[in-house]
């Protein structure tokens, strides 16, 4: 007997999956595959290296699966883990960080941004977001209820107005999202910056949510954890992972450092979203964060030579942009293509030349705001970056 054909009768959806749309930073990635195939494809959309892992992080993870850690780990983090962790940024901040009672490990950053939202921030409170913001932090606001008070960095520095943030701050204020080094722009933010915005959070009795992902890429400046100024360690959630560190994007482990009361939370609504990221992978990664300094060292140097590389030959190509002090993205400037839409420009790209970016607009409330910009990634091998290049300059303006 056939199956009967499923009639889709238009069911409602909630308002919350309405209000926002699928990523389009995957989305570009799928239409330039669908189009071009593996092969003629370059992804210059989506942040994820191309090339192989370190084999000491990929021999540990094999270890893990054969010595047994195939069951659940502790639901907020395997010990080994935690205690990695713990150790890592105990040293970095010049203070004790407790792993039985302030760290919690997630599915990746992403995972930890909902869970911090989820647990610290009641519908109806305010949530304060620079834009333009990794595209995620808006349906995060969303889904938790809150309502995204927006603050704009402006190019070519991607600076904010310090009076525009006083202003944003308010008595309805829970919270701010502070990602530095920053997704899509490269901004790092300054000790002025974070001093300003530490101050406000202490006026207003608010919290830093800070994505701190790309703490190891910064090419120009310093990364300070706001959770190290004065006042900030009672009242900060520090979101990182291992993802663009160790190249390891597919294996979704991240983690959050908060004070015992918010860790707390966390690892209630953690729990509840996901019970627990992988723990082979969580073991490997335990052991990834014991590298030499050496290792480091290294990585900042390759992901240098990729930004000097992408930036020289975006430039050449007629694209306005300047170098980024941090993580791995370039936001360009197309107006010298005669391009006022950066979504039609994105596809054109795609279409005539096999090559993914991400329109500006999808990191912004407001689409019109980001339509004079497309942004690059470069955790790519340098002959992918010049083969994208070598594409690009057949659209010189």
């Amino acid at each position: 007997m056939p199956i009967p054909d499923i009639k889709d009768h238009a069911i409602r959806v909630s308002l919350k999956a309405q209000s926002f749309t699928e990523s389009v930073i995957r989305e570009m990635t799928r239409l330039n595959l669908a189009l071009h195939g593996p092969q003629k494809a370059v992804n210059f959309a989506q942040g994820f290296p191309d090339f192989d892992p370190d084999p000491r992080i990929l021999d540990a993870a094999a270890r893990a699966l054969r010595e047994g850690y195939n069951q659940y780990a502790t639901t907020w983090g395997a010990p080994l883990l935690r205690q990695a962790i713990a150790r890592k940024q105990s040293a970095a901040w010049g203070r004790s960080v407790d792993p039985e009672t302030e760290i919690t490990v997630s599915c990746g950053a992403t995972e930890a941004m909902i869970a911090a939202m989820l647990a610290a921030v009641d519908p109806g409170d305010e949530v304060i977001v620079f834009e333009p913001f990794y595209e995620n932090y808006g349906p995060d606001c969303v889904i938790s209820g809150a309502v995204p008070r927006y603050v704009p960095l402006r190019p070519p520095d991607w600076a904010f107005d310090p009076d525009e943030l006083r202003d944003a701050f308010n008595d309805r204020t829970r919270a701010i999202v502070v990602n530095t080094p920053h997704n899509p722009t490269g901004k790092v933010y300054s000790q002025a910056e974070l001093n300003l915005i530490a101050r406000l959070c202490q006026e207003h009795e608010a919290i830093a949510i800070t994505d701190e992902i790309y703490e190891r890429l910064v090419y120009s400046g310093r990364h300070i954890s706001i959770a190290t100024l004065p006042g900030m360690a009672e009242r900060t959630i520090t979101i990182s992972g291992a993802s663009k560190t160790y190249s390891v994007t597919g294996w979704r482990i991240g983690w959050l450092i908060a004070p015992p009361s918010l860790t707390a939370a966390i690892r209630k609504v953690h729990d509840f979203l996901t019970v627990g990221a992988a723990h082979p992978l969580q073991i490997a990664v335990a052991e990834a964060l014991e590298f030499p300094p050496s290792f480091y060292v290294e990585l900042l140097g390759d992901y240098q030579e990729r930004r000097d590389a992408i930036v020289a030959g975006l430039q050449e190509c007629g694209f306005t942009t300047s170098s980024p002090d941090g993580a791995y993205y370039v936001m360009a400037g197309i107006e010298a293509f005669g391009a006022d839409d950066d979504v039609a420009f994105a596809r054109r790209l795609i279409e005539e030349v096999a090559v993914a970016t991400v329109p500006a607009s999808s990191f912004y409330h407001d689409p019109s705001l980001g339509r004079g910009h497309i942004r690059f990634s470069f955790p790519k091998k340098l002959d992918t970056i010049e083969r994208g290049l070598a594409a690009l300059r057949t659209m010189r303006p």
